[in-house]
């Protein structure tokens, strides 16, 4: 994406694909916190990205990483419990790395700057059961396919995409440290972790985005409906 123009409208729309695909998995998500949480994480993570979405004339002068800035600022503002820090604070932080534009290279700037954003907010490592269990090996393979294996940001986010479903699977069979569900102790197992969930689709949809603006289709080493213990 040569010009600031094409950027934002690709932030915008991938904005509105994450809204829409959250408004659909909002029950889904709310099912999966109601096991080992408050019930709340799709219907703040709906209401959150929703409100962004509601901006996009609001959003439609400023440059790409302004854009990415105050979806940030209102995930914090409508986004209730340890959500709304952990994503739009952490977003909000990482857009600093979109300053000179969305390339591959600063797209991983951005990618690891908001992962350490999100654990020194949540203090949670992989095996907590948390987000943190997609987020790491989606950056970490995101990373490496761009900056070792060479590969085109398109490839390298899918990769990425898959990882991050054997992270949403991974948090199953595990105990959670971290949050309310770790207060379930042993009776947590057997649970998916609906914030590394909702963190899987807000990846695929960002990965359905670039496809349409990178010009390309590319194939998924893993399906969703596998990782995320259901049928589509």
């Amino acid at each position: 994406m040569a010009d600031s123009e094409t950027q934002r409208e690709a932030v915008l729309d991938a904005l509105d694909n994450v809204a829409e695909r959250l408004a659909e998995e909002k029950e889904y998500l709310t099912d999966l916190d109601s096991a080992i949480g408050d019930a709340d994480h799709g219907a703040n993570m709906e209401r959150g990205f929703g409100k962004a979405a509601e901006k996009r004339e609001e959003f439609a002068e400023m440059e790409p990483n302004e854009v990415v800035k105050n979806v940030g600022t209102t995930l914090i503002s409508n986004v209730g419990g340890a959500s709304g820090p952990l994503y739009g604070g952490s977003i909000m932080f990482a857009s600093q790395e979109f300053e000179d534009g969305i390339t591959a290279e600063t797209s991983v700037a951005f990618a690891e700057a908001y992962l350490d954003k999100v654990k020194d907010r949540g203090g949670a490592q992989v095996g907590a059961k948390t987000m943190v269990d997609a987020l790491v090996p989606a950056v970490h393979t995101y990373k490496k396919s761009v900056e070792q294996d060479d590969l085109p940001p398109l490839e390298a986010l899918a990769k990425a995409v898959d990882a991050a479903e054997r992270g949403v699977a991974f948090t199953v069979p595990i105990k959670a440290m971290k949050g309310r569900a770790s207060f379930l102790d042993w009776r947590s197992v057997g649970h998916q972790d609906p914030g590394a969930t909702s963190t899987l689709f807000i990846l695929e949809e960002l990965l359905e985005t670039a496809e349409e603006y990178l010009d390309g289709e590319v194939d998924r080493d893993a399906r969703a409906e596998d990782a995320v213990g259901r049928d589509e």
